[in-house]
């Protein structure tokens, strides 16, 4: 899917097939939020003005290019995720043996069904931080971009989480499912926190510019 042309990807996701659905776009929200973020830094490198953020404007693009890379392949692993749970559902069960065999299969699925999501929430929180730096010292001319870095990473987070929770809501594992619902929702909270604050200082940078 990542091969595809933007306008191909659209009509994909546009036509009555269910994927690519919206765990795949809140990969490639998260693959475009990292992306975003390395061309601030690379916008800001060389500039004399913004010498002294320098370093941590290498240290950005160098973080955020395996992330960009991991997401643009979750695009299409998240559309893959269900495939294990869908076989499961095809099995026999014809004997109690086999509706066991069968059940186990199932929640086994739906745990591989949680683990793509659950790494796009991880991968797009930690795009985050990064944007930040990029709103405070990276170029101003490109505020702008780190803003829409960090609201789209946010929304990788928070559409990921809603694949999680979803496939949590069939799984009959108490402790499995509070711990991977606690950690999604630490990872929510982190990201709309994260956002609100990235969001208000550009706000205070505004308005001491005028």
């Amino acid at each position: 899917m990542k091969n595809m042309t933007i306008q191909q990807f659209a009509m994909q996701t546009a036509s009555n097939e269910p994927v690519p659905g919206g765990g795949s776009i809140s990969a490639l929200a998260g693959s475009l939020a990292a992306a975003l973020t390395e061309m601030v830094a690379g916008l800001t490198i060389g500039k004399k003005k913004y010498a002294d953020a320098e370093e941590e404007m290498k240290a950005a693009i160098e973080a955020m290019r395996p992330v960009r890379d991991q997401l643009l392949d979750d695009i299409k692993r998240d559309s893959e995720s269900f495939d294990q749970y869908m076989q499961a559902l095809t099995l026999p069960k014809d004997t109690e043996e086999e509706k066991a065999a069968r059940t186990e299969a199932m929640q086994n699925g739906l745990k591989a069904a949680v683990a793509v999501p659950l790494s796009v929430a991880k991968a797009a929180c930690s795009i985050l931080p990064y944007a930040e730096t990029m709103v405070r010292k990276g170029n101003k001319t490109a505020v702008t971009d780190a803003l829409v870095a960090a609201m789209m990473a946010r929304t990788a987070v928070l559409g990921a989480g809603f694949n999680v929770k979803i496939n949590l809501e069939s799984i009959k594992d108490p402790e499995y499912v509070e711990s991977i619902g606690k950690e999604v929702a630490e990872l929510e909270k982190k990201a709309v926190e994260m956002e609100n604050r990235i969001l208000a200082q550009s706000q205070v940078s505004r308005s001491a510019a005028k």
